[in-house]
């Protein structure tokens, strides 16, 4: 074995990370993003609006949610209350007799989606075809 001759320091070890690899594929990055930046087109995207229905209802009818989760169904001025296990099955009868009826949901605005959410499923499992949200517009 040769033997080695120690001048001054000898070798040691880096302990250090070499960031320069790092930064420059880091800059070039930033310029591939910078130049493709532009060219991508935003897309567009195509939200309903209200009030653009082919053709009115016919026969509108409300099913009013209140304060205390109770459910009514409101016929050309008629409110019946009802349970929910009931609903469907007196819209279907309501429905019968029109050609285009629409269901529309109106629900105090101080009680649980939840409860909105099931009178929609239930209306839609009994093959209710047009349910929609009554709305307060703001002023």
């Amino acid at each position: 074995m040769p033997s080695m001759v120690s001048r001054g320091r000898g070798r040691r070890t880096i302990n250090e990370i070499n960031m320069v690899p790092f930064i420059d594929v880091m800059l070039v990055l930033l310029i591939i993003f910078m130049v493709t930046a532009p060219l991508i087109t935003p897309s567009v995207i195509d939200l309903p609006s209200v009030g653009k229905a082919a053709k009115q209802p016919d026969q509108v009818i409300q099913i009013v949610i209140g304060k205390d989760e109770s459910i009514a169904m409101k016929l050309q001025e008629k409110s019946t209350a009802l349970p929910l296990k009931e609903l469907a099955s007196t819209v279907k009868k309501a429905q019968s007799g029109a050609t285009n009826p629409a269901v529309v949901i109106s629900a105090d605005k101080n009680i649980k989606y939840e409860t909105v959410v099931k009178v929609m499923d239930t209306l839609q499992r009994a093959g209710v075809q047009r349910v929609g949200l009554s709305v307060q517009l703001a002023n």
